[in-house]
């Protein structure tokens, strides 16, 4: 993708201040960004997000520019919710966080989750009649809540009128950003 080929497109990434997975965080930020997307994350509180690489060791810290309560889902194009156990189980627990999942597919809009952030989508009853990834330990959790789990590094599922994308862990950005790059340059 060339420089300034998202330009005009706007992504919202939620996430939790602690527990994040670094790379899932920080890589999408910087790469949407590089490619003129404008990217907003939205963290539960206005302090720094404290990233954890393999969720144990302290990772990078990133400022937020809302917060969950703030951020308004339904003027962005595009929704990125992370992993990292920390943060996924707890974005779950936020009604902020699971209402910006519910707004976004109420609205037709897509949602890109990677490794333990389909969680928040299970929590929003999105999963349901979807194909989807993730990291392995939540496909019993995805199964239960309707959806149906492959062991893929991406799946995109534009079914029931709105598009998911699942990436299983960090070693899938790659082929995440390809499917949240295409989905964010042919979204309404």
């Amino acid at each position: 993708m060339a420089v300034n080929d998202l330009q005009g497109r706007s992504v919202l990434v939620i996430v939790t201040n602690h527990g994040v997975e670094q790379d899932e965080l920080l890589v999408p930020v910087k790469h949407l960004r590089d490619n003129g997307a404008t990217v907003d994350v939205a963290a539960e509180k206005a302090e720094p997000v404290h990233t954890l690489v393999g969720d144990k060791d302290p990772g990078k810290t990133m400022q937020p520019t809302h917060t969950l309560a703030d951020a308004d889902p339904l003027s962005y194009d595009l929704l990125i919710v992370p992993g990292g156990t920390l943060n996924a189980d707890h974005l779950r627990m936020n009604r902020d966080a699971v209402t910006a999942v519910e707004d976004f597919v109420s609205a037709g809009r897509p949602v890109a989750a990677i490794c333990h952030g389909p969680w928040a989508l299970v929590e929003a009853d999105a999963v349901r009649g979807k194909t989807l990834t993730s990291y392995p330990a939540l496909r019993t959790d995805i199964r239960n809540a309707g959806g149906t789990w492959v062991d893929q590094p991406a799946v995109r599922d534009d079914s029931g009128g709105w598009t998911l994308i699942t990436s299983r862990t960090p070693d899938d950005l790659d082929a995440f950003l390809r499917e949240t790059e295409a989905a964010l340059t042919t979204a309404p």
